[in-house]
This record gives C-alpha cells, structure tokens and sequence, in this order.
C-alpha cells in the first residue's frame, strides 16, 4: 500500500481534514432540511452511526434558513450542498462549517466571488464539488463528460478561488461510473495539494453501491489518495457510514477492530459457521482494538489460518479449538466455543488497548 498523498490540512468546524488527519467518513441527509425536526433526526442518527461531518441540501431559502437551528441541535460539523442559487450560500455561510458548491450551476464569476467572500468572512472552508453530469459548457464542449474534462473544470475553479486569496479548499470530481471517477482523482492528484474528497456518485441501491464504492474508493485509497469520503447509497443512511468504514479498514488505512477471518461455505465444514460467525459479529463489533481474528469450519483450513491469528475458533465434528496467538487454550464441545471465543477477544483487547 502507497503512503498516503501529503495534502493542505483544513477545518471542518473542529474534524480536521487532510494532512495527518484519520480519513473521515460522511454523509449526507434526505429529510427536507427545512423540516428541522426530521433533519435533526437524521443527523442524529448519523452520528450514533459513526459519521464524522453531515451535509445537507439546500436547494431553497427556507432551508438555508432552517440552518441556524439544526446547527444549534447537532453535534457534528454541518456541510451545506448549494447548487443554481448563489444566495442560498450566502445565507447557509452565516451557520455551517462548509460550503459545498458545483461550480458548473452557480453561473457567474461574480457570484462565486460572493460566495468565497462569504466563507472567508467565517474563515469556513469550501469544497469545489465536479461532477461528470453537470460541467460548465466549456468544458463539455471541450472534453465531453469525460475525466478530462473534470479535471479541467476542477483546475479552473481551483485557480479562480486561488486568484482571490482563498486556499480552504477540499475537492471531489465525482462520476456515476467506477471507471471515470478512479481517472479523474488519479489525474488531478499530483497537480494540487488540497485534500480530496471521495466518491462514487448515484452508485444505486446498497448492492451495487458497496461494490462500486468499494472498487473505486478502495483503489484510490491503496492508492494513497483521499482524505474523506462518503459512500452514495439509495438507501438507509447508517448503511453509508457502516460500508465507508469497512472501506477504510479494509483497504488498511484504518486499524480498527476486528478483522474477521471465516472460510467459504462448502461441503467441508463440520459447524453451523454461519450462524457462529453471525454471532461472533454481532458480540464483538463494539471492540475498537485491531485483531485478527479467525472462525474455521473444518480441519482443512482451520489449523493453519488460526495459528496466525491473534484468537481463533478451529471447529471439528461436535467439538473445536480454541487458539490464541497460535497456542491451544481450550478444546470445547461446538455449543460452548462461542462464549469462550468471546471471552478471549475481549481478553485480547483489553491486554492490547
């Protein structure tokens, strides 16, 4: 796995963003923001989930004007998504901790000035959010709806907020294929500093979105690009936060929890492994402490994957081992080797916190 690329740290109201900061998951509501009460809830429920930052869509003044008191009722830093209207921005500026534009519907220069103005009066940071289905017409007609032409509306956008003294900046150059969107990030990468935001857009239902996400965002992420990032789910809102977080553990960039270790169902297994390994996730998923952990079926496999692992299940016919670090701890009947499995993990982590 690549070092991660060296980015500009900003502020997302006090979660940190690039630089040496843990790469931060978010999401984004469905509520219309207006309904304060729903919106909150929302919220609310993201951060029970995880989330880092929320954004939500502002697409009319009486949103933007509802900010002021779901900033006063959530904890988490609070993104607003301004698309068309620029006095939508200049409204949300007064309460958020981050305006997120498209520059390709904003229109006019001097309505970008106005919302840069707004953001450096709040000292909040901008992100320039491109999108492959939405490029101002220049580049369009330049380049299509292509990576390229991403990457030039990104650049152009970025020199425009540079020309004005403004540098807090985040970048997402987000397309609804894995393809385009893994191009457009590993383009712009060595050609700025500013940290990136990451994302497969419109990816579809939690199936296909958790494929999509997980090829392009794990790939940019082995790449040592990314400093946050939001999985785009038709779905439930913890779904996103629960899928970015398996991203980043598995991709390596977190080290977190338990890596669990189970053999493919097949005709070998001598155990009900996938209700065991069911259980096993469900009583050790609120352990933080990074492991290893290895539940086996039969003995083909079983021996060899739990000596490498720090706790292990290595199931026989109505019985199994119990392994730490490689050692025999326990040899158990099959309905008690859950419990004590437990019970060693928990061990485990304490020893290791």
């Amino acid at each position: 796995m690549k070092e991660r690329y060296p980015t500009k740290k900003i502020y997302v109201g006090d979660v940190a963003v690039g630089g040496d900061a843990p790469i931060s998951v978010q999401s984004m509501t469905y509520s219309d923001t207006h309904n304060v009460e729903a919106t909150v809830e929302q919220i609310n429920r993201l951060h029970f989930a995880g989330a880092d930052m929320v954004r939500v869509a502002v697409p009319k003044m009486e949103d933007a004007l509802a900010l002021q008191e779901i900033k006063k009722r959530i904890s988490l830093p609070l993104i607003a998504d301004i698309h068309f209207d620029y006095k939508l921005a200049l409204e949300a500026a007064k309460w958020v901790d981050c305006i997120r534009f498209n520059p390709g519907n904003i229109g006019e220069k001097n309505r970008i000035r106005e919302i840069v103005k707004a953001c450096q009066d709040r000292n909040l940071p901008i992100r320039v959010g491109v999108n492959a289905g939405s490029l101002e017409k220049e580049f369009e007609q330049r380049y299509g709806a292509t990576a390229e032409g991403m990457v030039a509306s990104a650049e152009y956008n970025i020199k425009f907020l540079e020309d004005l003294g403004f540098t807090d900046i985040k970048v997402s150059l987000k397309a609804s294929d894995v393809d385009r969107t893994v191009e457009a990030y590993r383009m712009l990468r060595p050609k700025n500093n500013y940290p990136f935001h990451l994302g497969v857009t419109e990816a579809g239902t939690v199936f296909h979105a958790t494929i999509k996400s997980a090829i392009g965002l794990g790939t940019l992420l082995l790449d040592g690009i990314g400093d946050t990032l939001r999985v785009s789910i038709t779905g439930e809102l913890e779904e996103e936060i629960k899928v970015g977080k398996a991203i980043l553990k598995d991709s390596g960039r977190v080290q977190e929890g338990l890596n669990i270790i189970s053999c493919p169902t097949c005709g070998r297994i001598e155990a009900d492994l996938v209700s065991a390994v069911a259980e096993v996730e469900k009583r050790t998923a609120h352990i933080k402490t990074p492991m290893d952990v290895s539940v086996m079926g039969c003995v083909v496999n079983a021996i060899g994957e739990a000596k490498h692992a720090d706790v292990a299940i290595a199931y026989g016919k109505g019985s199994g081992l119990i392994m730490v670090k490689g050692e025999v701890v326990a040899r158990l009947p099959e309905n008690e080797l859950v419990d004590r499995f437990v019970a060693e993990v928990e061990n485990f982590a304490k020893e290791n916190s």
